[in-house]
């Protein structure tokens, strides 16, 4: 077969760096890059990083509103896809590209291949819901990564096509995961982010880990409230490490709002340091879903930022170690009292690392057969 992947952001690389091996060991695959994270420091170090090979295409869509950037992926996608002809066009996720592909795909009457489907917020606020739910009804296969995944597929109508997989990024989890257990892990990543963020002393359990990006947490309100929780939790002895995210940054740039001085900025990191950074730390504040998982996968405590999510499992699974706070400082500060109580947080961060043993969930082979069964 010839498959045209179409990736763009860094949680759509790490999805590709697992499958990509399984697809070219037996068929063609022709990498699009649409450029949704478009500078080294958010993608290009990710194909470094993975192993990925450099895309066959480059779009270059960049920043600008949803409109322009998913206009911009749409007239690059189109002759691509009209001069290859591929038998299968794969997308990956909720993003700007992932719909792009699957508008462009269906157009031409190409079929797609969705990678993530029937994960579901519903809240139609978040872009990445609209996203998600149009890509699903475009597609011929839809590889589900949860058993609520394919009963919400089933609850719209949609069940040919509909194969449960199991989760990409567990797969790849479960192999860095073991390389990064050790302590020296974290202390080499301690020593590339002094080169850059002064002051910043990593200690296993002795700081939070932090990433916010979502649309919705850059309004004015939400960057005020959630900089303000990060702002109780956070202390001299232990801090908050923030990932910023550069739309997050430009955010609270415009806002004039300034983060309290035990939160400490970092860039964003590569996928093994903020796996690592992850691994050690007290507990993972976040609104991506990506990150939700790998914590819970690390079994790190996990408090999300936002007020639903799509990773039902991951919670209801987690043994009550990962909570939906929202942006609500008196919970988040609740749940890290009793998830992470500052007297034992680096006793737990220890006995954690020494207790992992995350098993691969085999979707890279599972997506494979399923598109070699129906072809």
């Amino acid at each position: 077969m010839r498959i045209v992947s179409v990736v763009g952001t860094r949680p759509q690389l790490i999805k590709a760096a697992a499958l990509s091996p399984a697809l070219r060991a037996r068929h063609e695959e022709i990498l699009v890059d649409t450029g949704q994270h478009y500078d080294d420091a958010m993608a290009g170090s990710f194909f470094r990083e993975l192993g990925l090979a450099q895309p066959d295409h480059a779009l270059g869509a960049g920043g600008g509103s949803h409109a322009e950037q998913t206009a911009a992926m749409l007239r690059g996608l189109e002759p691509i896809l009209t001069d290859r002809q591929p038998d299968v066009v794969l997308v990956y996720g909720d993003t700007n590209s992932t719909l792009a592909g699957a508008l462009v795909a269906s157009k031409l009457g190409l079929p797609v291949a969705h990678v993530e489907a029937g994960l579901r917020s519903f809240d139609r606020r978040m872009p990445e819901e609209i996203n998600r739910v149009v890509a699903d009804h475009l597609s011929r296969w839809l590889f589900a990564p949860t058993p609520t995944a394919v009963d919400n597929l089933r609850a719209e109508g949609i069940q040919d096509g509909v194969v449960l997989v199991g989760d990409l990024m567990q797969d790849l989890a479960a192999r860095v995961g073991r390389e990064v257990v050790d302590a020296g892990a974290l202390r080499d990543v301690r020593l590339r982010l002094a080169e850059s963020s002064e002051g910043i002393d990593l200690e296993p359990g002795a700081y939070l880990f932090a990433t916010v990006h979502r649309a919705e947490n850059r309004e004015p309100d939400a960057l005020r409230a959630w900089t303000a929780l990060l702002r109780r939790v956070a202390s001299p002895e232990r801090p908050v490490i923030l990932a910023i995210h550069p739309g997050t940054r430009l955010a609270l740039e415009r806002a004039g709002i300034r983060l309290a001085p035990d939160v400490r900025l970092v860039e964003p990191q590569g996928y093994r340091t903020s796996l690592t950074l992850q691994m050690h730390a007290s507990a993972v504040l976040t609104d991506s879903g990506g990150v939700q998982r790998e914590a819970a996968w690390l079994g790190v405590p996990c408090l999300i930022l936002r007020d639903t999510t799509e990773w039902v499992e991951a919670v209801a699974d987690s043994g009550g170690r990962m909570v939906v706070v929202g942006l609500d400082a008196d919970k988040a500060i609740d749940a890290l009292a009793r998830l992470s109580p500052r007297d034992r947080a680096s006793e737990l961060a220890r006995e954690r690392t020494r207790a992992f043993d995350l098993a691969p969930a085999g979707a890279a082979d599972a997506i494979v057969a399923a598109l070699e069964r129906e072809a």
